[in-house]
């Protein structure tokens, strides 16, 4: 006597749901390693910020006459060129060149980028001009810096700055 079976296809079903299984998990990876890609970036750039912020704080730290004039006081995109490599400058001069060279460093860092500085000297207590302004610490003036560039918001492939949003970092400090 011979015994008919009735599972008949049962293991093909159990294939077909495992491979099913398998590619949705596949699909769901994919898209967190899009996503952690998306975030490595953005972290990236924030660090990339980060440095330049502190890269032009230092230049200004080292020029502290052209910072109490206002030579620092000023937007990028900066228009501005000064050659300090070759030729003796002066102070206003040598800020002229910083803020050239760290408006073409933040253009080749950050995707459309836009930065001012603003420094306070209504509290150092004497006249920029003086031979006081060499002493340190402490000065008594702060200055203002905001960075500002787009990032792509997550889920979108676009590349238009439509589709963007724009992040911000402001630092306030004591050059």
């Amino acid at each position: 006597m011979q015994v008919l079976s009735r599972q008949r296809g049962v293991s093909l079903i159990e294939v077909l749901m495992a491979v099913l299984i398998f590619s949705v998990s596949l699909i769901g990876m994919a898209g967190l390693l899009m996503m952690a890609t998306r975030s490595n970036q953005a972290a990236y750039l924030r660090t990339q910020v980060a440095f330049l912020a502190g890269n032009m704080a230092d230049r200004m730290r080292a020029n502290p006459a052209a910072v109490w004039d206002g030579s620092y006081n000023q937007s990028v995109p900066f228009t501005g060129t000064q050659d300090c490599q070759t030729a003796r400058c002066t102070p206003d001069q040598l800020a002229t060149a910083d803020f050239a060279e760290w408006g073409s460093q933040l253009a080749a860092f950050l995707p459309s980028p836009t930065a001012q500085i603003t420094c306070d000297n209504s509290k150092i207590g004497f006249t920029p001009s003086s031979t006081q302004v060499s002493m340190r610490p402490p000065y008594g003036g702060t200055c203002n810096m905001k960075i500002s560039w787009y990032e792509r918001q997550t889920g979108d492939e676009s590349i238009n700055t439509a589709n963007q949003f724009q992040q911000t970092f402001a630092w306030t400090f004591q050059p």
